[in-house]
């Protein structure tokens, strides 16, 4: 009753935080969702869910704190609460800053592969999707008011940092931590001249990431060790795990390449080519690690002798593959055919 309780409260709280047009009641939802979620991430009685749990409060805190300053600082120039009205350039970046704090992007991301870490498959993918609809949608709603400037190069930033981080990763979180990163990036990189990309962005990544935690965690692939031998749990999860990873690296055809097309195609008619250019090249990085993990999930058959232990695993029945191929093999080919 408790968890189902604190859940709803999680659920309420974004959606009240999305609904909101005062900044003041923006940060008290913004509030409860992060203690809503702190239960979850400090549930596995263990030493290092308690040091993620700790460092997704203080980091929370901070942000908050940041947030409450600029709502507050604004409130005094202008005279009102109201989102929209935010014509103050150094209150406006400040609420950049503490918005993309709570979502993870370069320079404010040091916590969240950390947190992931510390965390269960399916907390993981509650902060990774969830917990970004709140202060995105915030986003939206103040990015007329955002400086250009300064969100391009955050965007810059975060592509090239998330790529980088992701490279040398054997835990399949941090390397999703550093992947989401690295999409915030391409969220935030559009998000002054074109707000619709980036919530086009933004939720195709939470419809592609939901499939791949749930995967991990029905198959207990958690390191990049476990997915050579995720062939022997389910072929089929194995093959759609693969064609997962493809979609979220935005190879074409597939789903995630739809969004980075129309980013790319946004820059270019800003006559921001150099920059657009510079965001593929970081994109590569991105795509690297995640061919990686393809290969190690399907072109890649460990040898029958293995000196090593393999971690048991309860073989997947039948329903949860059937329940859970719907929903991947829709995130992963549904949207490019939709395109004229």
């Amino acid at each position: 009753m408790s968890t189902a309780m604190i859940f709803v409260g999680l659920i309420l709280s974004t959606i009240l935080a999305t609904a909101s047009n005062s900044w003041l009641l923006a940060w008290l939802c913004l509030e409860l969702n992060t203690l809503s979620i702190l239960p979850f991430i400090s549930k596995t009685k263990h030493p290092r869910a308690i040091e993620a749990a700790t460092k997704y409060f203080l980091t929370q805190a901070t942000a908050s704190c940041l947030l409450l300053l600029a709502g507050t600082s604004n409130a005094w120039l202008t005279g009102t609460w109201d989102m929209t009205q935010m014509s103050n350039k150094l209150t406006s970046t400040t609420m950049l800053i503490a918005l993309t704090m709570k979502m993870g992007t370069v320079p404010t991301h040091f916590w969240l592969p950390e947190v992931l870490q510390g965390s269960t498959l399916l907390t993981a993918l509650l902060i990774s999707t969830w917990q970004k609809i709140a202060p995105m949608s915030l986003l939206f709603i103040m990015s007329n008011n955002i400086q250009p400037t300064f969100a391009l190069t955050l965007g810059l930033l975060s592509t090239t940092f998330g790529g980088w981080g992701g490279m040398n990763q054997t835990q399949l979180r941090k390397m999703m931590a550093y992947s989401s990163i690295a999409n915030m990036g391409w969220t935030v990189i559009t998000l002054t001249h074109e707000p619709k990309a980036s919530m086009i962005n933004i939720f195709t990544y939470i419809i592609l990431t939901t499939p791949t935690f749930l995967l991990m965690a029905l198959t207990s692939t958690k390191t990049l060790q476990n997915m050579t031998t995720m062939w022997s749990t389910s072929p089929l999860a194995t093959t759609t795990m693969a064609l997962l990873l493809l979609s979220t690296a935005g190879l074409p055809p597939f789903t995630g390449f739809l969004p980075k097309l129309i980013i790319m195609n946004e820059l270019v008619t800003q006559n921001l080519t150099p920059l657009a250019t510079m965001t593929m090249m970081t994109s590569l990085l991105t795509l690297s690690f995640y061919l990686r993990t393809t290969y190690l999930t399907t072109l890649l058959n460990p040898p029958s002798s293995a000196t090593s232990a393999t971690k048991w695993r309860q073989k997947m029945t039948k329903n949860k593959t059937m329940i859970l191929l719907p929903t991947a093999t829709t995130s992963t080919f549904m949207m490019p055919a939709l395109i004229p």
